[in-house]
């Protein structure tokens, strides 16, 4: 096993350690995106239901946005992408729902 052997190895090493780094940082990164707009939309429509101030609108959109970290941890990139889709299907019937309603 020559000098180009052990070179070609680490590059390949490292090659693999970036793109897993990469994936996932991602990965969390779309975790949180995710989380932090279900929890901030509903503690908006917590703010105005209930009339509570800014620091449990900051309060319960961290709360939410680690439930949503949580729960979305064992989920793959798919899986996320599913759940942000259906998150604004349903976001968009309760606007159509609040436009229509008398």
């Amino acid at each position: 096993m020559g000098i180009g052997d052990k070179m070609r190895g680490l590059a390949t090493n490292v090659q693999d350690g970036v793109k897993s780094s990469t994936l996932s940082f991602m990965h969390i990164m779309l975790r949180l995106i995710t989380g932090f707009l279900v929890g901030l939309t509903l503690a908006l429509i917590g703010q105005e239901l209930i009339g509570y101030g800014t620091f449990a609108l900051i309060f319960a959109t961290v709360v939410v946005l680690a439930v949503i970290m949580k729960l979305l941890s064992n989920w793959s990139f798919g899986q996320i992408l599913i759940f942000d889709l259906i998150v604004v299907l349903v976001g968009m019937l309760l606007r159509m729902y609040i436009l229509v309603a008398p």
